[in-house]
């Protein structure tokens, strides 16, 4: 009696336990698993994300998101598109918008209208968002983070060089480059340069110049915004005189070029090697932590202030209607206040969300970093690059007439010139 006892306990005990491995398999079936492919530089603001993404996890969980540094930008294009033709995409992409009409193209993408439009977040973005996340009538991405690029300068070498005013426009600005490249030990080589510059045809290279460009009167794209054989780059004035600018940077002596495609970097003017640099809000953490002296001031003025709005958006790929769905709610909690907030104070970015930027906590932020004003100031005159099929093609075109401009190998009629050429083959 005692051992058929025994063997009942033992077999009710066992039912149990499977009961309780299907009750689990059950609760992770329940469980939605989505990716985020993100290129987040540097380090320490991929750390920033990971924080909120696990808070977003703990929050949330029936959804899991799981992020993945998959390199940078320029890094991503070939490995984004090969997912998409094999059919094994991310849920969500962390990338600039000038991909999305490439990803609209091969039919990658979901249109985000009617999600958004139920969203109360909406209401809460910056309304000069918009521009870069609509293709034809139609909404393809939602904003993550925004920026703009400004001059950072390194104060100690200003009053160094006995310079007092921060140059405003384009000739003011050769000037003080000027003054600013010296040769400390007269050995006939130059210690210090007053600008830095970035080589390479990479998409940093025609992002940090199209505000001169812009600034100057000139247009990437003229008539049908959207549409890439309106690109008109010969004969474009704006662009000649943007590319004959920083050509005179480089034949006065001013300006030292990067390693090709390190434009981004600025250890030289952190080190003192250079006196200015163009590059955006992200680079504030580096510039706090190294300890130096630091500011920024707006792009100079040639006809009329502008700079270029930067920032990764979120794009949503076809998976399942669950998945979808998913996605959709991290992406919401991307736009909040909350998030917004803390990506702001620990990145630098700025953040996408109204709320975000009226927030105390931010406020707070600002008032300590006077230099985030500045970007927060100029943004109103913040130009997106085109998002439409094809960018790639016309901004790797451009990438090579400003290097070769830069290297001395053409004018800039001659470039823009063999850049038009080559773009009308492709697009007419």
């Amino acid at each position: 009696m005692r051992y058929l006892r025994n063997l009942l306990l033992l077999f009710l005990v066992g039912i149990l336990a499977l009961g309780g491995c299907q009750f689990t398999q059950t609760r992770e079936a329940d469980v939605i698993h989505i990716t985020l492919w993100q290129g987040v530089n540097p380090p320490p603001n991929r750390d920033v994300l990971q924080k909120l993404v696990d808070k977003f996890n703990q929050n949330h969980p029936n959804i899991q998101v799981e992020s993945l540094y998959a390199g940078q930008q320029d890094q991503q294009t070939p490995k984004i598109l090969a997912a998409v033709v094999g059919n094994a995409p991310p849920d969500l992409l962390w990338y600039n918008p000038t991909i999305a009409g490439q990803l609209v193209e091969l039919e990658a993408l979901i249109p985000l209208n009617d999600k958004l439009d139920k969203s109360p977040v909406k209401a809460e973005i910056d309304p000069a968002l918009f521009e870069s996340m609509e293709y034809q009538e139609q909404i393809w991405s939602l904003p993550f983070a925004t920026n703009n690029v400004g001059v950072y300068y390194r104060p100690s070498l200003f009053e160094k060089a006995g310079i007092k005013e921060l140059p405003r426009t384009w000739e003011q600005f050769r000037q003080v480059a000027k003054q600013l490249t010296r040769d400390f030990d007269g050995d006939g080589r130059t210690d210090q340069y007053g600008m830095f510059l970035p080589s390479g045809k990479g998409e940093f290279t025609v992002f940090t110049w199209l505000p001169f460009m812009w600034s100057s009167g000139g247009e990437l794209v003229t008539g049908d915004a959207q549409d890439p054989s309106n690109v008109m780059l010969q004969d474009n004035q704006g662009a000649i005189a943007a590319l004959g600018f920083w050509r005179n940077l480089i034949t006065d002596g001013s300006a030292m070029l990067s390693g090709p495609e390190r434009g981004y970097e600025t250890g030289d003017l952190i080190a003192g090697n250079v006196a200015m640099q163009v590059t955006g809000p992200w680079s504030l953490g580096e510039f706090t932590e190294s300890g130096v002296d630091f500011g920024v001031f707006p792009i100079p003025v040639d006809q009329e202030p502008a700079t270029s709005i930067g920032g990764e958006n979120l794009f949503l790929f076809k998976t399942t209607p669950k998945r979808e769905q998913a996605a959709f709610t991290f992406a919401e909690y991307t736009m909040s206040e909350e998030f917004q907030t803390e990506l702001a104070l620990g990145t630098g970015y700025l953040p996408i969300n109204l709320k975000s930027r009226e927030n105390p906590r931010y406020q707070e932020f600002v008032n300590k970093q006077p230099s985030l004003q500045v970007f927060l100031d100029q943004a109103q005159h913040g130009r997106s690059r085109p998002i439409f099929p094809g960018y790639n093609r016309i901004s790797d075109s451009l990438g090579r007439a400003i290097e070769s401009v830069l290297l001395g190998q053409s004018s800039p009629e001659q470039a823009l010139t063999r850049t038009q050429q080559r773009l009308n083959l492709i697009f007419r």
